[in-house]
């Protein structure tokens, strides 16, 4: 089971920016395609955002693509999500996780479903 870590989640107001980040010891890191995932108090989780292992090719949900960043340090062994303009349906609890392609569709990616602790944003109007 790979071990991840979410962290820089908090209280903003909207228009305001964040920038998440997810780090794990797993070696291999760099094999992985890794994506972030929010869930809302009384919803399902939803995907936001994947990213290759070499960072070549991104992906986004529809309701965050001009406003949200994904990108990956490979070195680091860390995974970032820069959210900007954010609003308060915003507001969730962000998880990353590590997946592998199926083809070179990254919406029909396998999600592993390595949950950590996720962390909180919460978007104030």
């Amino acid at each position: 089971q790979v071990q991840l870590v979410e962290s820089g989640g908090g209280l903003v107001q909207a228009g305001g920016s964040l920038r998440l980040s997810c780090v794990t010891s797993e070696r291999s890191f760099s094999s992985y395609l890794m994506g972030w995932f929010r869930q809302a108090p009384g919803k399902e989780r939803e995907f936001v955002a994947a990213i290759t292992r070499s960072a070549s090719m991104t992906y986004y949900a529809d309701f965050v693509k001009g406003r949200f960043a994904i990108s990956r340090d490979n070195a680091k062994n860390t995974v970032y999500l820069q959210m900007n303009n954010l609003n308060p349906d915003d507001t969730a609890v962000y998880y990353c996780d590590a997946g592998e392609m199926r083809n070179s569709d990254l919406s029909s990616a396998l999600w592993y479903s390595y949950w950590g602790q996720g962390t909180q944003v919460t978007v104030s109007s």
